[in-house]
């Protein structure tokens, strides 16, 4: 019996690959900052976490402060709660929005340690920042599936050529996930056609 030809373990990922998504994934999570910001004025870890994103995408170096913005980002977005900017409790469409912004500015900040693996699980890292941004801009605008709001067609007509180009080595975004693995679906099949 013939063996089944098998698809590479890795993919070739250059430093400046990863700095162009990187660029990518905050311009979009920068986009939804004010959606977190309504919610928790003060709370500075998801803006923290797009800066250091743009940092390394702008030549900084890729450092262990990178990857604790993005956890604190990532963290900010489980501890939003479902007030609203004026404080109006129960509101959970402004705490959800909130959180999906929070989680946008995480995977904005760890687009910077995309691994250069064979799999469909990477197409999250890339175009994660862009679902999570396009999710938060859908709550907040009332949770309808068509009020995805402009982050998801900036998306698609302002992705870096890196961006598709890594794309291109990798297999189709997996299934689950919720509406944000559906729009990361969605997402990827218009950036590869």
């Amino acid at each position: 019996m013939p063996a089944k030809p098998t698809e590479p373990d890795t993919i070739a990922l250059s430093t400046e690959e990863l700095q162009e998504i990187t660029g990518f994934a905050a311009e979009c999570a920068r986009r939804v900052l004010p959606i977190f910001e309504r919610s928790l004025p003060g709370d500075t870890r998801p803006r923290d976490a797009v800066e250091a994103a743009q940092a390394f995408a702008d030549g900084g170096r890729r450092t262990q402060a990178l990857r604790t913005c993005a956890w604190a980002a990532y963290k900010a977005a489980g501890e939003v709660t479902g007030e609203a900017a004026d404080g109006v409790a129960g509101d959970v469409p402004a705490g959800a929005a909130a959180a999906d912004a929070a989680r946008a500015a995480s995977h904005a900040a760890a687009a910077a340690y995309l691994h250069p693996k064979a799999s469909a699980h990477q197409v999250k890292h890339i175009l994660g920042a862009a679902a999570h941004a396009a999710r938060a801009e859908e709550l907040a605008s009332g949770g309808g599936r068509g009020g995805t709001g402009p982050t998801l067609a900036w998306a698609r007509h302002h992705a870096p050529p890196a961006v598709t180009a890594v794309l291109g080595r990798l297999p189709a975004a997996p299934p689950g996930g919720g509406r944000v693995g559906e729009l990361i679906r969605d997402l990827d099949a218009a950036l590869r056609a």
